[in-house]
């Protein structure tokens, strides 16, 4: 039976967030201005930001055995996050990622797997999936993924993807196949860009391997999206910077919360934009989720 909108799929993580004046060079060192510890994970992100914005959400992620009575824990179930089908490593500890921004905002990051490594060999979610009108696959282990996305689409549910910062651990035959069984496909400029590359495709071509809808996100200059109605301009909100960390992770949110109401494209990535713009004013990716009420509001002050 049906009882969830989104099971997002991927990583639950903690984030620490550091900022720099500058990246150091090789053999060098670098002063860190600011560091501070936080609740990340693409997967958990959507899963959270989604919630927020009025759908029911489920999420399936590998994490330690002391996630079970963190705070974190406590603020997903606060928050209407079902983790009952959460893949529990007891020896282990939950993802870190460890986030670095320069002054020009550009990003690094390092990631610690802990418990993720455990994704690889578990198996597929088959009841939260049939659980669940849309399934969301985030970061997280590429043969996972994959074998989501065939039991999704086997039971012909709508999937999106968005590889993240991951994408460098997708083969080509790896990325061609999990592309293969979706129907959305999020990424940013530059991670759309690499998987042309990967696959030696232009957005057409892309969009013939599998998805419906391409949609790339480009920072300050708004968001694209090619689909049958041809290629959809949004501009961005902007909205000074504080740390873009979790901004690309709201978007895909906040563009399905709309796409799974029916409402069209254009209004799907306005009212993703609104909600991102929101999340780049504080550091870390859920600490300025906006109410469903002030992400419209600030989306029709806009456009």
């Amino acid at each position: 039976m049906i009882n969830k909108d989104l099971l997002a799929i991927g990583h639950t993580a903690l984030d620490c967030i550091i900022t720099v004046d500058e990246f150091p060079q090789a053999n060098s060192s670098s002063a860190i201005n600011t560091m501070k510890n936080l609740n990340g994970g693409a997967a958990a992100n959507v899963a959270m930001v989604a919630s927020k914005m009025g759908l029911k959400t489920s999420l399936v992620s590998a994490v330690g055995g002391e996630f079970k009575d963190s705070k974190y824990a406590k603020e997903m179930i606060k928050a209407g996050v079902d983790i009952s089908s959460m893949i529990v490593v007891e020896d282990e500890t939950t993802p870190t990622a460890f986030v670095l921004t320069n002054d020009n905002k550009d990003q690094i990051s390092y990631f610690y797997w802990g418990a993720g490594k455990n994704f690889k060999d578990s198996k597929t979610p088959d009841k939260s999936i049939s659980e669940s009108k849309a399934i969301h696959l985030a970061t997280g282990d590429p043969d996972y993924n994959w074998k989501c996305s065939k039991e999704a689409r086997a039971q012909e549910k709508l999937i999106s993807f968005d590889p993240g910062q991951d994408l460098v651990m997708y083969s080509p035959e790896r990325l061609k196949e999990v592309i293969g069984n979706i129907n959305i496909l999020f990424g940013n400029h530059y991670e759309i860009q690499r998987i042309q590359d990967s696959l030696n495709v232009d957005i057409n071509g892309l969009r013939e391997l599998g998805p419906q809808l391409v949609v790339k996100s480009c920072g300050e200059e708004g968001s694209k999206i090619y689909s049958d109605e041809g290629k959809i301009d949004i501009d961005a909100i902007y909205r000074p910077a504080v740390d873009p960390t979790g901004a690309g992770d709201s978007y895909r949110a906040a563009f399905l919360s709309k796409f799974l109401n029916g409402f069209s494209l254009e209004d799907c990535a306005k009212f993703a934009s609104s909600v991102s713009s929101f999340i780049v004013e504080a550091r870390g990716c859920q600490t300025n989720i906006p109410s469903f009420e002030d992400a419209t509001s600030r989306m029709k002050n806009f456009y």
